[in-house]
């Protein structure tokens, strides 16, 4: 027996084999702290750019000063001849450095990043998609692997009946079995006993016109009662065949849907089998689109799940993943991500559920669907609010559009600085006898980050 498992007929008894440091979810949080502890902060492109930008701007400011302290003292000295109506004193070589200092302030810098991500993150909470961290927001346009948890993320998370094949061909027949199939599963909190209820009572019947007695569940194979002195069961074919139930008719059709991963409940009364369901844990109607999506942008698509093969495989192929991983205990999906990186992927990886939680954070960037556990929204950067896996491949072009943005507020910036450096050093003096005051500096540099931010806001008006 594992956390979260449901007892839904019997009494228990239980030996402890393990204690709390010793169980999955213990295991689970251990993952989860080591994988932070391994994770790299983010460098921010315009603190590198910083570090170099100011002194060089304080070396450029002296240089200019020597400069023209220089050109005064030849000029002086006669050994230049200089116009005398320069007038170049220690007013001036000051007006000269102070302009070039002012004008040089590295504000629109220092702006180009956080404002471009403060309105990207609110863009994006705006449709649903909650950024924690600039470092997701940063990373998330690099990503080149999607690596989709199965249940609850690319599937509703909740069995459901697809299929059934009735032995009777009249409408009474297959009525009678789906009714028998409720009251038979009625008292089960079994996710395969809640689908065949669920689907009953679409179908306009509850069972209840049914009364059982000796109602008995087998684990692991199915239930069984008596209805009107008669045996009744419902369960897997093993149980049938221990039921004397013949069932050779309907072995060939229900092959086909295990072979898709679908689970089959049959139905007998006495010795003969009334039918069968199929039953399967079904997709999300927008997941394959956004898989389409993902490879519209050159993203290789991975499948993760710990169900077994063929029911994994199945789904894969509904969605077109480009490779399916399955029967992955919780603890190995984050070795999985880890070899992906090895292999030099950059991982995003989407999934709701505590067992993805290492995962998501091993991750490059994890999102997590915001119905999931309150553990996988903890561990991810990202969460989708709207439970969509479209809105994942909008995260990834959020992140494009910001880190546009941010190159474009870097390039306003240095634009600036480009063209006012030279003029607040007095390189058109000579020329034209044009020099900056440093009130004139001041304003060029306010504009300039003016230009940044405004460029900054410009993602406000752009749709997902």
């Amino acid at each position: 027996m594992i956390g979260g498992s449901l007892n839904g007929n019997s009494l228990l008894k239980m030996r402890i084999t393990k204690t709390g440091r010793d169980t999955t979810l213990s295991r689970i949080i251990q993952f989860v702290e080591e994988a932070q502890g391994k994770k790299a902060p983010i460098s921010r492109v315009a603190d590198r750019v910083a570090g170099v930008f100011v002194p060089v701007v304080m070396g450029i400011a002296l240089f200019a000063g020597v400069v023209w302290t220089a050109i005064a003292l030849l000029g002086a000295s006669g050994a230049i001849p200089i116009p005398a109506d320069w007038n170049i004193n220690a007013a001036f070589i000051l007006r000269v450095v102070t302009s070039i200092l002012v004008i040089a302030c590295p504000c629109a810098l220092g702006l180009a990043t956080p404002t471009a991500i403060m309105v990207g993150t609110g863009l994006g909470a705006s449709n649903g998609i909650l950024i924690r961290s600039g470092e997701a927001l940063e990373t998330a346009h690099t990503i080149d692997t999607v690596v989709l948890d199965k249940t609850g993320t690319v599937t509703e998370g909740k069995p459901e009946v697809t299929d059934i094949v009735s032995v009777g061909e009249n409408d009474q027949e297959r009525e009678r079995f789906i009714a028998l199939a409720a009251a038979l599963e009625a008292g089960s909190t079994h996710p395969l006993a809640r689908a065949v209820v669920s689907f009953a009572a679409k179908n306009g019947t509850d069972g209840s016109a049914y009364t059982l007695t000796d109602i008995r569940n087998k684990a692991g194979r199915g239930v069984q009662a008596l209805f009107n002195g008669q045996p009744v069961f419902a369960g897997n074919a093993v149980f049938m065949k221990e039921n004397g139930a013949g069932m050779a008719a309907l072995e060939d059709k229900a092959s086909g849907y295990t072979e898709q991963g679908k689970s089959v409940i049959y139905v007998g009364l006495d010795k003969t089998v009334l039918g069968f369901m199929a039953i399967a844990d079904t997709v999300k109607p927008e997941s394959a689109e956004a898989v389409a999506r993902f490879k519209k942008e050159g993203i290789r698509v991975i499948l993760l799940t710990g169900d077994n093969k063929n029911a994994a495989q199945y789904i894969g192929n509904q969605i077109h993943a480009d490779e399916v991983i399955a029967e992955v205990l919780p603890q190995d999906k984050a070795a999985v991500i880890r070899k992906l990186k090895e292999q030099g992927a950059k991982v995003m990886m989407v999934g709701d559920g505590i067992n993805d939680a290492p995962a998501l954070v091993e991750a490059d960037v994890g999102a997590a669907v915001g119905n999931g556990s309150d553990v996988a929204i903890e561990s991810g950067d990202i969460v989708l609010m709207k439970n969509s896996l479209l809105d994942v491949p909008k995260a990834i072009a959020l992140s494009r559009m910001t880190i546009r943005n941010i190159k474009e507020n870097l390039f306003w910036a240095f634009f600036y600085n480009m063209i006012g450096i030279p003029l607040a050093a007095g390189v058109l003096f000579p020329a034209a006898g044009l020099l900056l005051t440093p009130m004139f500096a001041g304003f060029a540099m306010s504009l300039s980050s003016v230009c940044v931010v405004s460029n900054a806001l410009r993602l406000r008006t752009k749709k997902l």
